[in-house]
């Protein structure tokens, strides 16, 4: 039998993903906000506000009607952005086909809440967590969309589910790998975009690639020690859900948060970066929600917090280095 799939979101991500599904042999029903892009999909077979270039394949059809994407769908992918979901979700969830597993795209930490979004979506959909699966790992959209090798991890409690999803979005370029380490492929995925951040902030300041490459590799080492701190598995940062997406959002001219941090390192306002940006980088507002958690459990992030007094309190990005190269010398292991 065919798998059938709803996807909430036509973004970037949500339609490639949607696209990977349907090449995957799975019926897809995307959600879409405006009719105009629905229409667009259902029409022309292209999302002319992210990917005007892709044809989706004819497993793909969207709609408006949240009712209509749910119904009867194995798996319901959410990608709309993470400081959203709860509110997106208290609406969707009476419409939520039975026992569907509820799949995360996104890559955020709640503001307020200090939740991961799996969390967000056990308390908001009253489901367990074996019936919520996230997805993680270098996965830049628009090389996606040209069907491009990529490689991403599957992350369930219940490794049947996860295989199962696994299945459902394996292609010939696409290949996702299963863990249970629903945590750390989680904070790798939301802290990966603060990093990706101060990369950019670094960037655009001219620096070099020494300064990237430290960046890179301290910014894995306070994830890391955030995520053991929460009961995460060391190996998963080590892997794509960790260095591998880290290494894609510091490098790729791709990255909404890279693109992001370079305008702030060139002198931008925060909104003059907002409006220049366009799309939602999610490391604006979950650098706060991340250095919020790593304060409740006692870890210290030094990188977030320098990307957080950049973009949120004003220092500019020369005052912040200054400091941030000040702090005291210790062990590496630490």
């Amino acid at each position: 039998m065919t798998t059938r799939c709803a996807v909430f979101g036509t973004g970037s991500w949500g339609t490639a993903f949607a696209m990977i599904l349907a090449d995957a042999g799975c019926e897809v029903n995307l959600w879409g906000r405006r009719q105009e892009v629905v229409d667009a999909i259902n029409g022309t077979r292209t999302n002319p506000w992210y990917h005007p270039d892709i044809e989706l394949p004819p497993g793909v059809t969207a709609t408006t009607d949240p009712a209509k994407a749910a119904a009867e769908a194995e798996f319901t992918v959410l990608t709309v952005p993470s400081q959203t979901l709860r509110a997106n979700l208290t609406e969707w969830a009476p419409l939520l086909a039975k026992d569907t597993v509820l799949v995360s795209l996104m890559k955020g930490v709640e503001v307020g809440t200090a939740k991961l979004m799996s969390e967000v979506i056990g308390e908001v959909a009253g489901v367990p967590d074996d019936r919520i699966a996230v997805v993680s790992g270098p996965n830049l959209a628009p090389e996606i969309v040209r069907r491009q090798p990529a490689a991403s991890v599957v992350a369930c409690t219940d490794p049947e589910v996860g295989r199962r999803l696994q299945t459902a979005c394996l292609t010939g370029y696409f290949r996702p790998y299963t863990i249970t380490d629903v945590v750390g492929a989680e904070l790798g995925g939301a802290v990966k975009n603060v990093i990706g951040l101060a990369v950019g902030i670094a960037d655009g300041m001219g620096l070099g690639d020494n300064t990237k490459a430290s960046l890179i590799t301290r910014g894995l080492a306070e994830t890391t020690r955030l995520g053991l701190a929460m009961g995460a598995d060391a190996h998963t940062f080590a892997g794509l859900a960790g260095m591998g997406d880290l290494v894609a959002t510091c490098s790729s001219p791709l990255s909404r948060n890279h693109t992001f941090g370079t305008n702030l390192g060139r002198g931008m306002s925060l909104d003059e970066a907002i409006a220049a940006t366009r799309q939602t980088a999610e490391g604006v507002k979950s650098c706060v929600s991340v250095l919020d958690l790593a304060q409740r459990h006692g870890v210290d992030m030094p990188i977030t917090a320098t990307v957080v007094d950049i973009v949120h309190g004003g220092k500019s990005p020369q005052t912040a280095l200054k400091e941030l190269m000040g702090r005291s010398a210790k062990p590496e292991r630490r």
